[in-house]
């Protein structure tokens, strides 16, 4: 068989960028052991993609669903339980660190508290 040209192609797909993305779909699934369609003639994954949909023997509607499903972002990953948390290394224990515990006594504090002690804190530094 002679080789592809874009033309054979465009017949079946007429807009070039769409074409592009549904062969080089293709082309990763037969990478990825999907079954030819069409013999190999010992042309590359992207040229098979494109005989085929030349020849119209792969449907092209697959083909768009799995493009749009590869290019979809990942969903967030869902939050860890307190047993993987505690699994995780954090900087204190990568570099040898103490924990502060004055970092837990200012989230207990009110807003009001909070307040206080920082203007405590900001008058005691300009006596200095």
């Amino acid at each position: 068989m002679a080789r592809v040209t874009v033309e054979d192609c465009v017949e079946k797909v007429p807009n070039r960028f769409e074409l592009v993305l549904l062969a080089a779909q293709r082309a990763r699934n037969l990478s990825r052991g999907e079954e030819l369609t069409v013999d190999r003639d010992n042309d590359k994954n992207p040229v098979v993609a494109l005989r085929e949909i030349a020849e119209e023997t792969v449907q092209l509607e697959p083909l768009r669903s799995d493009l749009v499903r590869s290019l979809a972002r990942a969903p967030e990953p869902e939050p860890a339980d307190e047993e993987v948390m505690d699994l995780i290394p954090t900087e204190q224990n990568i570099f040898g660190l103490q924990e502060s515990s004055a970092e837990e006594e200012v989230t207990d504090l009110s807003p009001e508290e909070m307040k206080a002690a920082f203007e405590a804190e900001m008058s005691g530094r300009g006596k200095r």
